[in-house]
Protein backbone atom coordinates (compact mmCIF):
# COMPACT_ATOMS: atom_id res chain seq x y z
CA UNK A 1 0.00 0.00 0.00
CA UNK A 2 1.26 3.67 -0.60
CA UNK A 3 1.83 5.75 2.35
CA UNK A 4 -0.81 7.79 3.92
CA UNK A 5 -1.11 11.67 4.93
CA UNK A 6 1.92 13.18 6.60
CA UNK A 7 0.18 15.37 9.79
CA UNK A 8 1.64 18.38 8.27
CA UNK A 9 -0.11 17.48 5.01
CA UNK A 10 -3.62 16.96 6.67
CA UNK A 11 -5.16 20.40 5.72
CA UNK A 12 -2.56 21.83 3.54
CA UNK A 13 -3.21 25.55 1.83
CA UNK A 14 -1.44 25.73 -1.70
CA UNK A 15 -0.60 29.24 -3.13
CA UNK A 16 -0.47 28.64 -6.59
CA UNK A 17 -1.80 25.44 -6.48
CA UNK A 18 -2.92 25.48 -10.60
CA UNK A 19 0.22 24.98 -11.46
CA UNK A 20 1.71 21.94 -13.10
CA UNK A 21 3.97 20.94 -9.75
CA UNK A 22 1.64 21.75 -7.22
CA UNK A 23 -1.50 21.02 -8.37
CA UNK A 24 -0.21 17.36 -9.03
CA UNK A 25 0.47 17.04 -5.31
CA UNK A 26 -2.43 18.69 -4.40
CA UNK A 27 -4.15 15.81 -6.10
CA UNK A 28 -2.44 13.03 -4.72
CA UNK A 29 -3.13 14.64 -1.09
CA UNK A 30 -6.93 14.90 -2.20
CA UNK A 31 -6.90 11.91 -3.43
CA UNK A 32 -5.62 9.94 0.32
CA UNK A 33 -7.96 12.04 2.40
CA UNK A 34 -6.15 15.42 2.83
CA UNK A 35 -8.80 18.44 3.21
CA UNK A 36 -6.59 20.39 0.48
CA UNK A 37 -7.38 24.22 -0.06
CA UNK A 38 -5.32 26.65 -2.16
CA UNK A 39 -5.51 29.96 -4.53
CA UNK A 40 -4.32 30.79 -7.65
CA UNK A 41 -3.78 33.81 -10.10
CA UNK A 42 -6.75 32.51 -12.71
CA UNK A 43 -9.56 29.87 -13.16
CA UNK A 44 -8.32 26.56 -15.32
CA UNK A 45 -9.34 23.42 -16.34
CA UNK A 46 -6.77 22.44 -13.42
CA UNK A 47 -8.59 24.40 -10.84
CA UNK A 48 -11.96 22.68 -11.95
CA UNK A 49 -10.36 19.41 -11.55
CA UNK A 50 -9.34 20.22 -8.34
CA UNK A 51 -12.34 21.27 -7.01
CA UNK A 52 -13.95 17.91 -9.14
CA UNK A 53 -11.36 15.79 -6.44
CA UNK A 54 -13.02 18.03 -3.50
CA UNK A 55 -10.26 20.96 -2.74
CA UNK A 56 -11.18 24.22 -2.09
CA UNK A 57 -9.61 26.58 -4.70
CA UNK A 58 -9.82 30.57 -4.48
CA UNK A 59 -8.88 32.54 -7.37
CA UNK A 60 -6.68 35.96 -6.91
CA UNK A 61 -4.34 35.92 -3.75
CA UNK A 62 -5.42 37.83 -0.58
CA UNK A 63 -4.94 36.53 3.33
CA UNK A 64 -8.36 35.57 3.98
CA UNK A 65 -8.06 32.58 1.66
CA UNK A 66 -5.61 31.19 4.16
CA UNK A 67 -7.96 29.19 6.98
CA UNK A 68 -6.65 29.68 10.47
CA UNK A 69 -6.74 25.94 10.95
CA UNK A 70 -4.51 25.26 8.26
CA UNK A 71 -1.53 22.35 9.23
CA UNK A 72 0.92 24.19 6.67
CA UNK A 73 1.44 26.56 3.61
CA UNK A 74 2.85 25.36 0.27
CA UNK A 75 4.81 27.69 -1.91
CA UNK A 76 6.93 26.70 -5.11
CA UNK A 77 10.45 28.58 -5.66
CA UNK A 78 7.93 31.34 -7.78
CA UNK A 79 5.35 32.71 -4.99
CA UNK A 80 7.03 35.77 -3.60
CA UNK A 81 7.38 37.10 0.04
CA UNK A 82 5.07 39.59 -0.35
CA UNK A 83 2.47 37.34 -1.11
CA UNK A 84 -0.73 38.04 0.98
CA UNK A 85 -1.22 34.25 1.91
CA UNK A 86 2.39 33.34 2.60
CA UNK A 87 2.52 36.98 5.01
CA UNK A 88 -0.68 35.83 6.71
CA UNK A 89 0.87 32.44 7.05
CA UNK A 90 3.86 34.35 8.96
CA UNK A 91 1.78 36.22 11.00
CA UNK A 92 -0.71 32.69 12.07
CA UNK A 93 2.96 30.58 12.26
CA UNK A 94 1.06 28.20 10.12
CA UNK A 95 4.38 26.07 8.51
CA UNK A 96 5.64 27.03 5.13
CA UNK A 97 6.73 23.91 3.57
CA UNK A 98 8.70 23.67 -0.14
CA UNK A 99 6.96 22.04 -3.18
CA UNK A 100 9.34 19.92 -3.32
CA UNK A 101 9.48 18.77 0.45
CA UNK A 102 5.87 17.90 0.22
CA UNK A 103 6.27 15.57 -2.86
CA UNK A 104 9.61 13.91 -0.77
CA UNK A 105 7.01 13.50 1.62
CA UNK A 106 4.60 11.45 0.05
CA UNK A 107 7.33 9.36 -1.63
CA UNK A 108 8.18 8.18 1.81
CA UNK A 109 8.33 4.26 1.84
CA UNK A 110 7.75 3.80 -1.76
CA UNK A 111 9.94 2.44 -4.24
CA UNK A 112 10.75 5.83 -5.66
CA UNK A 113 12.12 6.48 -9.56
CA UNK A 114 13.27 10.12 -9.72
CA UNK A 115 13.09 11.15 -13.04
CA UNK A 116 15.53 13.88 -13.60
CA UNK A 117 17.63 16.43 -16.63
CA UNK A 118 17.37 19.58 -18.27
CA UNK A 119 15.20 18.26 -20.63
CA UNK A 120 12.75 15.63 -21.35
CA UNK A 121 11.73 14.45 -17.91
CA UNK A 122 8.20 14.95 -17.99
CA UNK A 123 8.24 12.62 -21.21
CA UNK A 124 10.18 10.23 -19.61
CA UNK A 125 8.09 9.81 -16.34
CA UNK A 126 4.92 10.05 -18.34
CA UNK A 127 6.26 6.96 -20.28
CA UNK A 128 6.68 5.51 -16.97
CA UNK A 129 3.78 5.94 -15.28
CA UNK A 130 1.67 4.88 -18.42
CA UNK A 131 3.76 1.62 -18.92
CA UNK A 132 3.55 0.92 -15.51
CA UNK A 133 -0.24 1.25 -15.10
CA UNK A 134 -0.45 -0.70 -18.13
CA UNK A 135 1.03 -3.73 -16.43
CA UNK A 136 -1.20 -3.47 -13.52
CA UNK A 137 1.12 -2.34 -10.74
CA UNK A 138 -0.78 0.73 -10.33
CA UNK A 139 1.86 3.43 -9.34
CA UNK A 140 1.46 6.86 -7.99
CA UNK A 141 2.77 9.44 -10.25
CA UNK A 142 3.76 13.45 -10.38
CA UNK A 143 4.63 14.94 -13.53
CA UNK A 144 5.00 18.43 -14.82
CA UNK A 145 2.56 17.86 -17.45
CA UNK A 146 -0.71 16.07 -17.97
CA UNK A 147 -0.62 12.61 -19.96
CA UNK A 148 -2.87 12.72 -23.46
CA UNK A 149 -4.45 9.01 -22.17
CA UNK A 150 -5.55 9.60 -18.82
CA UNK A 151 -5.67 13.30 -19.05
CA UNK A 152 -3.96 14.15 -15.35
CA UNK A 153 -0.63 15.11 -13.86
CA UNK A 154 -0.80 13.08 -10.83
CA UNK A 155 -2.49 9.88 -9.30
CA UNK A 156 -2.24 7.88 -6.02
CA UNK A 157 -2.35 4.67 -6.73
CA UNK A 158 -2.44 1.86 -4.62
CA UNK A 159 0.82 -0.54 -5.74
CA UNK A 160 4.32 0.17 -4.44
CA UNK A 161 5.98 2.40 -7.06
CA UNK A 162 5.49 6.10 -6.95
CA UNK A 163 7.20 7.83 -10.27
CA UNK A 164 8.06 11.75 -9.82
CA UNK A 165 9.42 14.13 -12.08
CA UNK A 166 12.76 15.44 -10.00
CA UNK A 167 13.11 19.67 -10.79
CA UNK A 168 16.76 20.94 -10.98
CA UNK A 169 15.85 24.37 -11.71
CA UNK A 170 15.59 25.14 -8.21
CA UNK A 171 17.75 22.73 -6.64
CA UNK A 172 14.40 21.05 -5.17
CA UNK A 173 15.22 17.14 -6.42
CA UNK A 174 18.39 17.11 -4.03
CA UNK A 175 15.39 16.48 -1.56
CA UNK A 176 14.47 13.25 -2.74
CA UNK A 177 15.81 9.10 -1.73
CA UNK A 178 14.91 7.42 -4.68
CA UNK A 179 15.91 3.91 -5.30
CA UNK A 180 15.69 4.47 -9.12
CA UNK A 181 16.89 7.86 -10.07
CA UNK A 182 17.74 9.18 -14.27
CA UNK A 183 19.38 11.29 -15.42
CA UNK A 184 18.49 12.33 -19.35
CA UNK A 185 21.48 14.90 -19.77
CA UNK A 186 22.82 17.66 -17.89
CA UNK A 187 23.20 21.41 -19.43
CA UNK A 188 23.73 25.32 -18.36
CA UNK A 189 19.71 26.77 -17.95
CA UNK A 190 18.38 28.05 -15.19
CA UNK A 191 20.91 30.90 -14.89
CA UNK A 192 19.15 32.59 -12.35
CA UNK A 193 20.14 29.81 -10.01
CA UNK A 194 23.16 28.49 -11.84
CA UNK A 195 26.56 30.40 -12.83
CA UNK A 196 28.14 27.53 -14.77
CA UNK A 197 28.50 24.17 -15.41
CA UNK A 198 30.27 23.27 -12.28
CA UNK A 199 27.67 24.38 -10.26
CA UNK A 200 25.25 22.30 -12.07
CA UNK A 201 27.39 19.43 -11.84
CA UNK A 202 27.36 19.85 -8.01
CA UNK A 203 23.66 20.16 -7.94
CA UNK A 204 23.25 16.93 -9.88
CA UNK A 205 25.89 15.08 -7.95
CA UNK A 206 24.19 15.74 -4.76
CA UNK A 207 21.21 14.57 -6.19
CA UNK A 208 22.53 11.41 -7.21
CA UNK A 209 24.41 11.18 -3.83
CA UNK A 210 20.45 10.63 -2.41
CA UNK A 211 19.52 7.94 -4.56
CA UNK A 212 19.27 4.71 -1.45
CA UNK A 213 22.09 2.51 -0.81
CA UNK A 214 22.35 -0.49 -3.43
CA UNK A 215 20.11 1.37 -6.03
CA UNK A 216 20.34 2.40 -9.21
CA UNK A 217 21.26 5.56 -11.30
CA UNK A 218 19.85 5.42 -15.50
CA UNK A 219 22.25 7.66 -17.38
CA UNK A 220 22.72 8.78 -20.55
CA UNK A 221 25.63 7.52 -22.61
CA UNK A 222 25.65 9.69 -25.15
CA UNK A 223 24.90 13.14 -23.91
CA UNK A 224 28.57 15.36 -22.76
CA UNK A 225 27.09 16.24 -19.46
CA UNK A 226 25.43 12.95 -18.60
CA UNK A 227 29.02 11.58 -18.95
CA UNK A 228 30.62 14.08 -17.43
CA UNK A 229 28.41 13.16 -14.63
CA UNK A 230 28.73 9.49 -14.64
CA UNK A 231 32.93 10.11 -14.27
CA UNK A 232 32.12 11.51 -11.44
CA UNK A 233 29.86 9.03 -9.75
CA UNK A 234 31.38 6.14 -10.80
CA UNK A 235 33.16 5.32 -7.62
CA UNK A 236 29.97 5.72 -5.68
CA UNK A 237 30.09 2.12 -4.33
CA UNK A 238 26.67 1.65 -2.95
CA UNK A 239 25.46 2.77 -6.18
CA UNK A 240 25.06 0.40 -9.70
CA UNK A 241 25.06 2.94 -12.80
CA UNK A 242 23.31 1.87 -15.46
CA UNK A 243 24.14 4.00 -19.31
CA UNK A 244 21.85 3.71 -21.76
CA UNK A 245 21.92 5.84 -25.51
CA UNK A 246 23.41 5.06 -28.82
CA UNK A 247 27.18 5.00 -27.47
CA UNK A 248 28.89 1.50 -28.21
CA UNK A 249 29.86 1.43 -24.22
CA UNK A 250 26.07 1.82 -23.59
CA UNK A 251 24.95 -1.15 -20.76
CA UNK A 252 21.16 -0.67 -22.79
CA UNK A 253 22.64 0.18 -26.17
CA UNK A 254 20.43 1.21 -28.93
CA UNK A 255 21.11 -0.29 -31.64
CA UNK A 256 18.14 1.16 -34.43
CA UNK A 257 15.91 4.12 -34.35
CA UNK A 258 13.25 4.30 -37.38
CA UNK A 259 11.29 7.49 -37.87
CA UNK A 260 7.87 6.07 -39.29
CA UNK A 261 5.94 9.48 -39.74
CA UNK A 262 4.95 10.33 -36.38
CA UNK A 263 5.83 7.16 -34.68
CA UNK A 264 9.50 5.51 -34.01
CA UNK A 265 10.75 1.68 -33.98
CA UNK A 266 13.72 1.33 -30.92
CA UNK A 267 15.62 -1.72 -31.44
CA UNK A 268 17.91 -2.23 -27.98
CA UNK A 269 20.68 -4.56 -26.80
CA UNK A 270 19.77 -5.58 -22.96
CA UNK A 271 21.58 -8.11 -21.95
CA UNK A 272 22.70 -9.48 -24.75
CA UNK A 273 19.36 -9.82 -26.47
CA UNK A 274 17.57 -7.73 -29.04
CA UNK A 275 14.27 -5.98 -28.24
CA UNK A 276 12.39 -4.09 -30.57
CA UNK A 277 9.42 -1.85 -29.33
CA UNK A 278 7.58 1.27 -30.82
CA UNK A 279 6.89 4.40 -29.62
CA UNK A 280 3.63 6.70 -30.24
CA UNK A 281 5.65 9.88 -30.81
CA UNK A 282 8.17 10.89 -33.22
CA UNK A 283 11.38 11.84 -33.03
CA UNK A 284 14.91 10.65 -31.54
CA UNK A 285 14.65 11.99 -28.36
CA UNK A 286 11.49 10.89 -27.30
CA UNK A 287 12.84 7.58 -28.51
CA UNK A 288 15.96 8.04 -26.27
CA UNK A 289 13.45 9.25 -23.38
CA UNK A 290 11.58 5.20 -23.71
CA UNK A 291 14.90 3.76 -23.57
CA UNK A 292 15.59 5.81 -20.35
CA UNK A 293 12.31 4.64 -19.18
CA UNK A 294 12.71 0.91 -20.00
CA UNK A 295 16.39 1.07 -18.14
CA UNK A 296 14.85 2.24 -15.08
CA UNK A 297 11.84 -0.29 -15.15
CA UNK A 298 14.12 -3.61 -15.22
CA UNK A 299 16.47 -1.98 -12.67
CA UNK A 300 13.55 -2.12 -10.37
CA UNK A 301 12.86 -5.85 -11.65
CA UNK A 302 10.14 -5.48 -13.79
CA UNK A 303 10.92 -8.21 -16.96
CA UNK A 304 11.96 -5.83 -19.63
CA UNK A 305 9.63 -7.55 -22.72
CA UNK A 306 6.97 -6.62 -20.68
CA UNK A 307 7.75 -2.86 -20.13
CA UNK A 308 8.97 -2.68 -23.86
CA UNK A 309 5.74 -3.72 -24.89
CA UNK A 310 3.98 -1.77 -21.90
CA UNK A 311 5.63 1.65 -23.44
CA UNK A 312 3.83 1.24 -26.69
CA UNK A 313 0.35 2.34 -25.04
CA UNK A 314 1.99 5.91 -24.34
CA UNK A 315 0.59 8.66 -26.40
CA UNK A 316 2.53 11.31 -25.31
CA UNK A 317 1.81 14.70 -23.07
CA UNK A 318 0.16 17.85 -23.80
CA UNK A 319 2.51 20.32 -24.90
CA UNK A 320 4.93 17.36 -25.91
CA UNK A 321 4.57 17.99 -29.72
CA UNK A 322 0.59 17.97 -29.39
CA UNK A 323 -1.45 17.92 -32.08
CA UNK A 324 -4.12 20.18 -31.68
CA UNK A 325 -5.98 19.83 -34.84
CA UNK A 326 -6.44 20.59 -38.45
CA UNK A 327 -7.72 22.92 -40.61
CA UNK A 328 -7.39 23.82 -44.35
CA UNK A 329 -4.79 21.19 -44.71
CA UNK A 330 -2.87 22.94 -42.45
CA UNK A 331 -1.73 20.66 -39.15
CA UNK A 332 -1.35 22.74 -35.60
CA UNK A 333 0.83 21.24 -33.18
CA UNK A 334 2.68 22.36 -29.81
CA UNK A 335 5.69 22.27 -28.34
CA UNK A 336 6.69 23.06 -25.03
CA UNK A 337 10.58 23.16 -25.85
CA UNK A 338 12.11 26.40 -24.76
CA UNK A 339 16.00 26.03 -24.43
CA UNK A 340 18.01 25.47 -27.43
CA UNK A 341 18.50 21.88 -27.37
CA UNK A 342 14.52 21.11 -27.06
CA UNK A 343 14.24 23.23 -29.76
CA UNK A 344 16.21 21.89 -32.24
CA UNK A 345 14.93 18.36 -31.19
CA UNK A 346 11.47 19.19 -31.86
CA UNK A 347 12.11 20.91 -34.86
CA UNK A 348 14.41 17.90 -36.03
CA UNK A 349 11.33 15.31 -35.01
CA UNK A 350 9.03 17.56 -37.00
CA UNK A 351 11.16 17.69 -40.04
CA UNK A 352 11.39 13.91 -39.88
CA UNK A 353 7.16 13.48 -39.52
CA UNK A 354 6.70 15.30 -42.34
CA UNK A 355 9.57 16.00 -44.77
CA UNK A 356 7.72 17.40 -47.67
CA UNK A 357 5.81 19.62 -45.89
CA UNK A 358 6.48 23.61 -45.21
CA UNK A 359 7.16 24.28 -41.32
CA UNK A 360 6.07 27.16 -39.94
CA UNK A 361 7.35 28.32 -35.99
CA UNK A 362 5.25 31.01 -33.69
CA UNK A 363 8.12 30.84 -30.94
CA UNK A 364 7.53 32.69 -27.80
CA UNK A 365 11.08 32.78 -25.63
CA UNK A 366 10.58 31.95 -21.99
CA UNK A 367 12.49 34.21 -19.03
CA UNK A 368 14.51 36.99 -19.31
CA UNK A 369 17.72 35.79 -17.92
CA UNK A 370 17.38 32.67 -20.47
CA UNK A 371 17.20 34.79 -23.23
CA UNK A 372 20.13 37.01 -21.95
CA UNK A 373 22.35 33.36 -22.25
CA UNK A 374 20.92 31.57 -25.20
CA UNK A 375 19.32 34.17 -27.05
CA UNK A 376 21.54 33.51 -29.73
CA UNK A 377 21.05 29.54 -29.84
CA UNK A 378 17.76 29.79 -29.66
CA UNK A 379 17.62 32.37 -33.09
CA UNK A 380 20.18 29.50 -34.71
CA UNK A 381 17.77 26.75 -33.76
CA UNK A 382 14.35 28.24 -35.84
CA UNK A 383 16.76 28.24 -38.57
CA UNK A 384 15.53 24.98 -38.92
CA UNK A 385 12.20 26.09 -39.69
CA UNK A 386 11.01 27.59 -43.21
CA UNK A 387 9.48 30.96 -41.32
CA UNK A 388 9.17 32.18 -37.62
CA UNK A 389 7.06 34.52 -35.81
CA UNK A 390 8.57 35.44 -32.51
CA UNK A 391 7.01 36.77 -30.18
CA UNK A 392 7.80 39.43 -26.77
CA UNK A 393 9.69 37.75 -24.10
CA UNK A 394 7.31 35.89 -21.50
CA UNK A 395 8.43 37.15 -18.06
CA UNK A 396 6.95 34.27 -15.79
CA UNK A 397 8.49 34.92 -12.34
CA UNK A 398 11.07 37.24 -13.57
CA UNK A 399 11.03 41.09 -14.02
CA UNK A 400 12.60 42.37 -17.26
CA UNK A 401 16.50 42.95 -17.78
CA UNK A 402 17.50 46.01 -19.80
CA UNK A 403 18.24 45.42 -23.01
CA UNK A 404 16.90 42.08 -23.12
CA UNK A 405 14.33 41.38 -25.69
CA UNK A 406 13.50 39.02 -28.81
CA UNK A 407 15.50 41.04 -30.55
CA UNK A 408 18.39 39.04 -29.47
CA UNK A 409 16.99 35.87 -31.37
CA UNK A 410 15.42 37.44 -34.29
CA UNK A 411 19.03 38.72 -35.10
CA UNK A 412 20.86 35.90 -34.43
CA UNK A 413 17.99 33.89 -36.82
CA UNK A 414 18.30 36.24 -39.54
CA UNK A 415 22.08 36.07 -39.13
CA UNK A 416 21.32 31.80 -39.17
CA UNK A 417 19.58 32.57 -42.60
CA UNK A 418 15.93 32.32 -41.06
CA UNK A 419 13.09 33.61 -41.74
CA UNK A 420 11.60 35.34 -39.17
CA UNK A 421 9.00 37.97 -38.44
CA UNK A 422 8.93 39.79 -35.20
CA UNK A 423 5.50 40.42 -33.57
CA UNK A 424 5.17 42.32 -30.43
CA UNK A 425 1.00 41.97 -30.29
CA UNK A 426 0.32 38.39 -29.50
CA UNK A 427 -3.70 39.21 -30.41
CA UNK A 428 -2.25 39.42 -33.99
CA UNK A 429 -0.97 36.52 -33.86
CA UNK A 430 -3.48 33.71 -34.97
CA UNK A 431 -4.48 36.07 -38.26
CA UNK A 432 -0.90 36.28 -39.67
CA UNK A 433 -0.07 32.92 -39.32
CA UNK A 434 -3.35 31.72 -41.31
CA UNK A 435 -2.63 33.83 -43.69
CA UNK A 436 1.16 32.57 -44.31
CA UNK A 437 0.31 28.86 -43.88
CA UNK A 438 -1.18 26.99 -47.07
CA UNK A 439 -2.35 22.91 -47.42
CA UNK A 440 -0.31 20.79 -46.31
CA UNK A 441 2.36 22.94 -43.75
CA UNK A 442 2.79 22.22 -40.42
CA UNK A 443 2.67 24.92 -38.01
CA UNK A 444 4.02 24.51 -34.31
CA UNK A 445 3.47 26.82 -31.62
CA UNK A 446 6.60 26.69 -29.16
CA UNK A 447 7.72 27.94 -25.76
CA UNK A 448 6.66 27.41 -21.89
CA UNK A 449 4.63 30.31 -21.78
CA UNK A 450 0.95 31.50 -23.43
CA UNK A 451 1.84 30.90 -26.68
CA UNK A 452 -0.27 27.47 -26.17
CA UNK A 453 -3.51 29.35 -26.32
CA UNK A 454 -2.60 30.67 -29.96
CA UNK A 455 -2.74 27.11 -31.47
CA UNK A 456 -6.86 26.74 -31.08
CA UNK A 457 -7.15 30.60 -32.59
CA UNK A 458 -5.22 29.71 -35.32
CA UNK A 459 -7.12 26.62 -36.35
CA UNK A 460 -9.94 29.51 -36.18
CA UNK A 461 -8.60 31.44 -38.59
CA UNK A 462 -7.91 28.96 -40.93
CA UNK A 463 -11.24 27.48 -40.77
CA UNK A 464 -12.80 31.31 -41.59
Amino acid sequence: MAPGIPAAMERPHFIGIGGAGMSGIAKILTRRGAKVAGSDSKESPTAEALRALGATVHIGHAAGHLADDATCVVVSSAIRADNPELVRAGELSIPVVHRSDALASLMEGARAIAVAGTHGKTTTTSMLAVALTELGLDPSYAIGGDLAGPGTNATHGEGEIFVAEADESDRSFQKYDPEVAIVLNAELDHHANYASMDEIYDSFETFVGKIVPDGTLVISADQAGAVELTRRVRDQSALEVVTYGEAATADVRVQKINQRGLTSEVTVVLNGKYLTFTVSVPGRHYALNAVAALAAGVALGIPAHNLASALGKYTGVKRRLQLKGEAAGVQVIDSYAHHPTEMTADLEAMRGAASDARLLVVFQPHLFSRTQELGTEMGQALALADASVVLDIYPAREDPIPGITSALIIDAARAAGADVTAVHDKTAVPEAVAGMAKPGDLVLTMGAGDVTDLGPQILDHLSS
